[in-house]
C-alpha cells in the first residue's frame, strides 16, 4: 500500500486559459493506494466532503480506468481518500485527485508509464469533472513547477523554467462550479482582445525563461476570460488591487475561481498580499482561507510505502 500526496495547482496564470498552469505545496490531497484482487475499483471516504463513491461518476476512478483500459488490464485497485481539496475551490480539486489515482497505480504497476505519459489518462478524470479534458491542472500536477500545453492535438506539454516565486492563494468561501463558470464564456473573441492575450501569454512565458520580475508582471494580465469571470466573485478588482499595493507582481482568477492567486517574488510579500486580500474579504463578511507556497517543482509524490 502507498499514501500519496497530490498538490494543489493554480491554472490559467491569468493569461493562458487551458495551456497554462503551476503547482503548489499547499494545499493538496491524500490518498492511499493499494492493488486488490477483486477486478474492481473500490472507494472509501475519510474526508468531509462526501465524495460520490461510484467509480463511473467518481474523477479518480475515471482517470484510472482510462489508465487500465490502455494497459488492457483487469487489475483491481482500492482507493482511500485520506484529505481533499476542497472541492469546487479553483486550485485543482479534480486535478489532484486525478493525477493522484494514475501516478499512484502507475507506481504499483511498475512504472510502464512516464510522467507525461500519465496526463492524457488524468485528463479523462478533468473531462468527467467539468466536460472538458483540459490538462492545465493535471499537467503541472503530475510533472511539477510551471507547465505550458503548446498543442492538445497532438499533446505536447513544455515545462517551463521559472525563478524563485511565491504564490498566495486566497479561497473565499462561496461556491463557483467549474462547469458552470466554463459556460458563462463568450465563443467568439474580438481580433484585437486576442492580440493583446497572446502578447501577454508570450511575456510571460519568456519572463519566466529569463527571470525578469517585471516582465512576469506586466504579463499576468487576463482581457478574455477575467473580465467574465470576475462577475462571479464579489469586488474582484478591488482585491486584485490590494495584492498588488501590496507588492505582488500580478494576480487573477485561480482556474474557475473562485479562488483568487497572486505571485510574488518572495514569501514575505506573498504573505503581505494574503493579509491585504484576506482583510478585504472579512470587511466583505466573507470567510476566506490563506494559503501562501512556493512553486512546487516536484509534483505528486508517494508519501508513504507501506508494501
Amino acid at each position: 500500500m502507498i499514501k500519496i500526496f497530490s498538490p494543489a495547482t493554480v491554472a490559467n496564470v491569468a493569461c493562458g486559459f487551458d495551456v497554462l498552469g503551476f503547482a503548489l505545496h499547499t494545499p493538496g490531497d491524500q490518498i492511499s493506494m493499494a492493488l486488490n484482487n477483486t477486478g474492481r475499483i473500490e472507494l472509501h471516504d475519510q474526508t468531509p466532503y462526501r465524495l460520490p463513491l461510484t467509480p463511473e461518476k467518481n474523477v479518480t476512478a475515471v482517470a484510472l480506468q482510462s489508465m487500465l483500459d490502455a494497459l488492457h488490464s483487469q487489475q483491481g485497485f482500492t482507493i482511500t481518500f485520506l484529505s481533499k481539496i476542497m472541492p469546487g475551490s479553483g486550485v485543482g480539486s479534480s486535478a489532484a485527485s486525478a493525477a493522484a489515482a494514475v501516478f499512484g497505480a502507475n507506481e504499483l504497476l511498475g512504472r510502464p508509464f512516464t510522467r507525461p505519459q500519465l496526463v492524457p489518462f488524468a485528463m479523462q478524470g478533468e473531462r468527467a469533472a467539468s466536460g472538458t479534458a483540459h490538462a492545465d491542472n493535471v499537467a503541472p500536477a503530475l510533472l511539477g513547477g510551471f507547465t505550458l500545453i503548446r498543442s492538445y492535438t497532438p499533446l505536447d506539454i513544455i515545462p517551463l523554467p521559472h525563478p524563485p516565486l511565491y504564490a498566495t492563494i486566497v479561497h473565499p468561501q462561496i461556491e463557483v462550479r467549474t462547469s458552470d463558470s466554463r459556460k458563462i464564456l463568450r465563443q467568439e473573441v474580438p481580433i484585437k482582445k486576442a492580440i493583446q492575450q497572446w502578447g501577454n501569454l508570450a511575456g510571460l512565458v519568456a519572463g519566466l525563461f529569463t527571470n525578469d520580475y517585471q516582465l512576469i508582471g506586466r504579463s499576468l494580465h487576463d482581457v478574455i476570460i477575467e473580465p467574465v469571470r470576475a462577475l462571479l466573485i464579489p469586488e474582484f478588482y478591488a482585491i486584485k488591487q490590494a495584492a498588488i499595493d501590496a507588492g505582488a507582481l500580478g494576480c487573477s482568477i485561480s482556474g474557475s475561481g473562485p479562488s483568487i492567486f497572486a505571485l510574488s517574488p518572495d514569501e514575505a510579500t506573498a504573505r503581505q498580499a494574503a493579509q491585504a486580500m484576506h482583510a478585504h474579504f472579512d470587511r466583505l463578511g466573507i470567510d476566506s482561507h490563506l494559503f501562501v507556497s512556493p512553486i512546487n517543482r516536484e509534483g505528486v509524490k508517494i508519501m508513504e510505502n507501506e508494501g
